[in-house]
């Protein structure tokens, strides 16, 4: 009489499959959890740079992930003034009033596409919670 073949498997094949599970979320977490930057495609603000000389900088769109300091002014027709710490730096951001819906209060982190428009102002051109 013919026997029947064991219908469990492997216990090789089952630490070969946790394995690759286990492997695969390790990679999906250390891809996605390095790509929360919105805009990880545009280039940092030169902080050092920005502090020295803005004009070297004038119309140029860079990205800038910071911690609102304090409302500076507020304005209905140009927006809000923010002062944002950067690695110990504080610099002034100008929120138009586009963003009036965006809640932005002390302390929080934001990532802000910025322009350097003349004078040196850094002018919101997208902002998002960090």
């Amino acid at each position: 009489m013919a026997r029947r073949a064991s219908s469990s498997a492997h216990p090789a094949w089952m630490l070969i499959a946790a394995a690759l599970v286990i492997a695969a979320l390790a990679g999906g977490y250390f891809l996605f959890g390095r790509t929360s930057d919105p805009y990880r495609t545009y280039t940092a603000l030169p902080v050092s740079d920005y502090l020295q000389n803005s004009n070297s900088l004038r119309g140029n769109v860079y990205k800038l992930d910071a911690t609102v300091g304090q409302s500076l002014q507020w304005s209905p027709t140009v927006g809000r003034l923010f002062s944002v710490e950067v690695h110990g730096d504080m610099l002034p951001v100008l929120v138009p009033p586009s963003f009036n819906s965006v809640n932005i209060e002390k302390g929080q982190r934001f990532f802000f596409l910025i322009k350097v428009e003349d004078h040196g102002i850094l002018t919101a051109q997208d902002v998002k919670k960090s």
